[in-house]
């Protein structure tokens, strides 16, 4: 499967199937999200919700390109990341595309 986030691939011919998505929610265990919490106090990068972001990301990708794969598509394009805060301390990660197929 190629996923790209252009509006075309260069060489490629194809038939748009519609819109994919995949999405997550993910938090962290109570003693990272007071660990990052006291962060906040002097500063610095939130690393443990960086992971949990980045993996929030790997989810939500892998969903959607099974969503893709169920059309029989051989290619998501224009693919688009949007994240919001459920609560604190968690996030959902959506990935969307549209799904298409070469001719």
């Amino acid at each position: 499967m190629i996923l790209v986030n252009t509006d075309y691939i260069t060489g490629k011919e194809f038939e748009m199937l519609g819109l994919v998505q995949g999405s997550t929610v993910q938090s962290k265990n109570i003693v990272k999200d007071f660990s990052q919490g006291m962060k906040t106090l002097v500063g610095g990068e939130l690393k443990a919700y960086n992971e949990m972001m980045k993996e929030a990301r790997v989810v939500a990708t892998k969903r959607m390109e099974l969503e893709a794969e169920a059309l029989g598509a051989d290619a998501v394009i224009n693919i688009r990341y949007a994240s919001s805060a459920i609560m604190q301390g968690a996030a959902e990660v959506i990935a969307y595309g549209t799904a298409v197929k070469f001719v």
